[in-house]
């Protein structure tokens, strides 16, 4: 059996990770790409503490784009703003949330967290401590991927909140894609993991073959994400929404392609016996699963439709 990374081992790392990089550089700042290379880095290293640390990076750059103060020096933050069926969290006029949010990864441990809550029309973020909730601890997670960081279900129970921005502020800022981009980088500093293992094995022959395809994903896929970082910081006040959107698509496909040419070039092996290759592959099997993928794919069509020349040089 593999060593799942323990909930207490995960927030000690974290935290002792945020004391030698307590920040990262603000997206659309002028260092775009810095913060997405650290961000590729935390992917390579562990997607599960990436996981924790780039919420918590993402926290600090949403308050500070919606005029917030910034996170404590020392404390964890979450974003939590999963939707759906089972999310039945709501605010009263006195600013108090109840009910139940899902898909709230990192609730045992965290500080605080910012929660989206739908009303009327709009969604609200508020920010909550972690006395003010509760974790319930009896969600499954059968999955090995992730399984460093369960993601359970928080219910509040008049929960004490203070909002942050206006209604819709969280969703309508353009940090709102800015940030949606820097889990891509997540997703290819993982991808590169796997592709590194690769590189010994594969110097010659068939398996050289498998390691030329690896190159022809993720070279386009790193030069996407360096364009992207530019244009937000030529124009932080921009969505670059389809840039996004593409880049998010193709640093997802990449990576789901790193991980069937690995197996094929690696064999079994690895996966059985090198318990960091094997977590590394089931976490990043989970964590692409993010993306919107298909929807994704829609919408960029539709865009594409609309245009005359959208493919010229």
């Amino acid at each position: 059996m593999l060593d799942i990374v323990s909930t207490p081992s995960l927030a000690h790392r974290a935290r002792h990770a945020l004391l030698l990089q307590p920040a990262l550089p603000q997206p659309g700042g002028g260092n775009t790409l810095q913060r997405w290379r650290a961000l590729a880095r935390l992917g390579a290293e562990d997607l599960c503490l990436a996981k924790v640390l780039e919420a918590h990076y993402d926290a600090a750059a949403i308050l500070q784009d919606l005029g917030a103060p910034a996170p404590v020096d020392g404390t964890l933050w979450a974003v939590w703003a999963a939707e759906g069926p089972a999310c039945t969290v709501r605010a009263d006029p006195s600013n108090r949330l109840h009910g139940d949010k899902p898909w709230c990864s990192g609730s045992m441990f965290v500080d605080a967290a910012l929660v989206t809550v739908r009303v009327p029309d709009a969604v609200q973020l508020y920010s909550v401590a972690a006395a003010d909730w509760q974790s319930l601890d009896a969600d499954p997670w059968p999955a090995v991927g992730m399984a460093g960081i369960r993601s359970t279900t928080v219910r509040f129970n008049s929960a004490l909140a203070q909002a942050v921005g206006g209604r819709d502020a969280y969703l309508q800022r353009p940090g709102f894609w800015h940030g949606g981009a820097g889990i891509a980088a997540v997703w290819f500093g993982a991808a590169t993991a796997l592709a590194e293992r690769m590189q010994a094995a594969c110097a010659e022959g068939l398996r050289a073959r498998l390691l030329g395809k690896v190159d022809l994903v993720l070279a386009p896929a790193a030069a996407l994400l360096r364009e992207l970082a530019v244009k937000i910081d030529q124009a932080p006040d921009l969505p670059h929404r389809e840039d996004v959107v593409r880049v998010r698509s193709v640093v997802e496909r990449a990576a789901s392609e790193v991980l069937d040419l690995a197996g094929r070039a690696l064999g079994p092996a690895p996966m059985c016996m090198d318990a960091t290759h094997a977590q590394r592959w089931a976490d990043l099997t989970v964590f692409l699963r993010q993306s919107h993928a298909d929807k994704d794919w829609a919408w960029l069509g539709a865009q594409r439709a609309l245009q005359e020349g959208p493919w010229s040089l």
